[in-house]
C-alpha cells in the first residue's frame, strides 16, 4: 500500500525477470549475480531499492540486477515466470499476494536458509507465512492512523478525537463552508476496503462473517459522517493521495491516512499536523489495524546457489540497519518491534503508527488466498450505504454474498 505506483517502467540492464541466464560466473559454479523483480517503479524508489539491493548483494559477495514493473502487473508475470520457469532469485511482493503465489509452489520456505525472523510482530510473520512456514519477510511495514491539522483543533476548541462519539462530534464542530471535519479514502477498490478495516476490526467485526452488528455499527458512523455533512460525499471517489491533496489544501481537519504522507506533509512548513491512533468505538480500547508493507521472498530455483544468495540478500535487508534505512527513506515502521521503538523515539511522527504495528493484522490472516473476495464484498457494501441505496445491514449482507460467491 504505501509504494506509490507511478512512474516509468524501469528496467535494469538484465534480461526481465529472467532468473537464470546470469548465473555463474567464471569460477566454476560459483554464483556472481542474481536478480530482483519488484514493483518500485517511481523512480526515487527504484533508486532507493536500487542502493539497498547493491549493498546487500556486496556482502554477501554477488551484483543485484533489479527489474522494476507496475504493481499492476507484477503477480500477472510472477504467475507467467512460475509456469515458465524463468523465476528471478528474489522476488517482492505486497503482502495480501502472498498466499496466491505461495500456494503455487512457486516460494521457498525462508527456514530453509536460515533466515533469521527473531523479533517480528505477529501479524507481519502471519502476512509473510503461508500453512505455517514463512516464505516472506518485510524489511518495513505501515498502517494507518488519524492525521489532524494541529492550527484547526485549537481555533475550535477540540480536542484530538480518541473515541467514534469525540470523533462524531468532532468532525462537526470543525466542518464549515469549503472545509470538511473527516475525510476517509472510501472508493471502489482495495485502498477503500483498507481504510475501512480499523473501524470494523476495532468493533469487534470480521471478515469471516460480514453481515454482523459489529460490521453494520462500523459502516453506520461512516454513514453518519457523510449524511451530518461531516464528511463529503466525494469520498467515494477520492484515493488515498486525493484525502492527503485535501487534508494539505485546508479542506478537511482530519483524515486518515499513513506514514508515506510524512515526506509531503513536511514539505508545508506552514502547515502543522499531528499523528493519533485511529479513534475506536469505546475509550481505553487500542485499534486494531491492517498491516501494509512488501514482503521479499526466494524463488524456487534448479540452482540451491542462487537460492542461498538470494536468501543471504534477503537477511540483510531484513537487518536491523537496512530496517533503518528503510524507513528513514519511506517513513515507514521498522519490522522488528525493537528497532520500531527506536525509530519511533528518533521520530515522533511515526510513534502512532508504530504503536498500531504491534497489533496490526495482516489482510490474508483470517481467509488467506479468500480474502480478495471479502475485500471486494466490503468495498461494494461502502458503496452501496454511503450513496444511501442500501442500509449498512443491507449493504453487508450483500457484501457476505460476494465474499462467499453465492
Amino acid at each position: 500500500m504505501a509504494a506509490l505506483l507511478t512512474g516509468l517502467l524501469l528496467l535494469a540492464p538484465a534480461a526481465t525477470g529472467c532468473g537464470h541466464g546470469t548465473g555463474p560466473g567464471p569460477a566454476g559454479g560459483e554464483v556472481t549475480t542474481i536478480t530482483a523483480l519488484d514493483y518500485y517503479t517511481d523512480q526515487a524508489e527504484h533508486a532507493q531499492w536500487g542502493d539497498l539491493l547493491t549493498a546487500c548483494g556486496r556482502t554477501v559477495g554477488v551484483r543485484v540486477e533489479q527489474t522494476s514493473v507496475p504493481g499492476a502487473s507484477l503477480v500477472p508475470k510472477v504467475l507467467q515466470q512460475a509456469s515458465s520457469r524463468t523465476l528471478p532469485d528474489l522476488l517482492m511482493l505486497d503482502n495480501p499476494d502472498l498466499q496466491q503465489i505461495a500456494r503455487t509452489g512457486a516460494l521457498t520456505p525462508l527456514e530453509d536458509y536460515g533466515v533469521d525472523a527473531d523479533g517480528f510482530a505477529p501479524g507481519i510473520l502471519s502476512a509473510g507465512s503461508y500453512q505455517g512456514k514463512v516464505y516472506g519477510l518485510a524489511p518495513n511495514v505501515s498502517t494507518v492512523a488519524l492525521v489532524y491539522n494541529k492550527d484547526m483543533l485549537a481555533e475550535a476548541g477540540v480536542a484530538v478525537p480518541r473515541t467514534w462519539d469525540e470523533l462524531k462530534a468532532a468532525a462537526a464542530a470543525l466542518t464549515r463552508p469549503g472545509r470538511y471535519g473527516m475525510a476517509v479514502d472510501a472508493n471502489a477498490t482495495f485502498e477503500g476496503t483498507w481504510q475501512f478495516l480499523p473501524f470494523l476490526w476495532s468493533n469487534g467485526g470480521d471478515e469471516r462473517q460480514l453481515d454482523t452488528p459489529q460490521a453494520a455499527q462500523a459502516l453506520q458512523l461512516w454513514v453518519d459522517l457523510v449524511k451530518s455533512g461531516s464528511m463529503a460525499k466525494s469520498v467515494l471517489n477520492w484515493t488515498q493521495a486525493d484525502v492527503h491533496d485535501q487534508f494539505v489544501a485546508g479542506r478537511t481537519a482530519m483524515m486518515i491516512n499513513g506514514p508515506w504522507r510524512i515526506p509531503a506533509l513536511e514539505q508545508d512548513a506552514n502547515l502543522h499536523w499531528g499523528v493519533a491512533p485511529v479513534p475506536v468505538p469505546r475509550l481505553g480500547q487500542t485499534p486494531v489495524t491492517p498491516l501494509g508493507g512488501e514482503v521479499w521472498t526466494v524463488p524456487q530455483n534448479p540452482s540451491k546457489a542462487r537460492q542461498q544468495k538470494a536468501a543471504q540478500v534477503l537477511a540483510c535487508l531484513n537487518s536491523p540497519a537496512s530496517m533503518r534505512t528503510v524507513a528513514r527513506d519511506h517513513h515507514t515502521v521498522p519490522s522488528r518491534t525493537a528497532v520500531a521503538a527506536q525509530q519511533a523515539e528518533e521520530d515522533p511522527s511515526t510513534a502512532a503508527f508504530a504503536r498500531s504495528v504491534t497489533v496490526a493484522r495482516a489482510r490474508t490472516g483470517e481467509l488467506g488466498v479468500e480474502w480478495p473476495r471479502a475485500a471486494t464484498g466490503i468495498y461494494t457494501a461502502i458503496q452501496s450505504a454511503l450513496t444511501g441505496e442500501q442500509t449498512p445491514e443491507e449493504a453487508l449482507s450483500h457484501a457476505q454474498q460476494i465474499a462467499t460467491g453465492h
